[in-house]
């Protein structure tokens, strides 16, 4: 049985390698599991298998970078979780981007001419505004956890996802580029007899389904880490 100062020196341990309060629950309870276990199969003291399950750690927790996501060097383990986590996170955004472009340029058909095109599009558009600012509205209440500067214990982010939420804003702002402006090339290459150049006609799919994905993966990113911090309520009794 692990004493409460005991599980606090592990707890400490996993603090100096800096990991995010949700990874660090996680991998506190594997490592006290593993401590008790080798106290009793090993009939050893807690600081002895304490130091015996850092040891077998050990490479876990050599530094790495992973500069899509850190500045800095974060532990081996970090840096597996995230990738796995955000594999995912950008497999599902790619996917519903092309979705969202698919649909984008069902718009062209839908249309009767070039001027209910462009404010339909605009419409469409202004959908992946709304709808990022309006989960920000209605989460009011963990806006202090979305901060990069807000952390546990001044030290540790609470999940993998906070440091990535700068992304919000520039995401918005990048979208209401798309608001503001007419798309003349679609619906002149699908539905008129005008010539358009394959430059233009390339970027105008590829620009809007670069900015769905990001606004995409942007509202999974904040979705993801709305619900790790409900998973941290018990722990350090977050309202929502």
């Amino acid at each position: 049985m692990i004493l409460k100062e005991e599980e606090q020196q592990v707890t400490d341990y996993l603090i100096f390698h800096r990991l995010p309060l949700d990874i660090l629950l996680e991998v506190k309870d594997h490592m006290i599991s593993q401590i008790s276990d080798i106290q009793l199969n090993e009939k050893l003291s807690f600081d002895d298998a304490f130091l015996k399950t850092r040891k077998l750690w050990e490479d876990e927790f050599k530094t790495t970078t992973y500069y899509l996501l850190y500045s800095g060097e974060i532990p081996m383990i970090l840096k597996k979780i995230v990738k796995a986590k955000y594999n995912k996170i950008i497999r599902k955004s790619l996917l519903l981007g092309i979705v969202a472009s698919l649909f984008s340029l069902s718009l062209v058909f839908l249309s009767k001419d070039q001027t209910m095109y462009n404010d339909l599009f605009r419409m469409y558009n202004l959908l992946f505004i709304l709808t990022p600012f309006l989960l920000w509205v209605f989460n009011k209440k963990i806006w202090k956890h979305v901060r990069r500067d807000f952390k546990y214990e001044g030290k540790l982010f609470f999940t993998i996802y906070q440091q990535n939420l700068a992304l919000f804003i520039s995401c918005i702002g990048l979208m209401f580029q798309f608001v503001t402006k007419e798309d003349k090339y679609l619906f002149r290459f699908f539905r008129t007899d005008d010539l358009v150049s394959a430059f233009s006609l390339a970027l105008t799919f590829i620009l809007p389904y670069c900015m769905y994905s990001m606004i995409i993966f942007m509202i999974i990113n904040f979705l993801e880490h709305k619900k790790t911090l409900n998973g941290l309520k018990g722990f350090l009794d977050i309202s929502e």
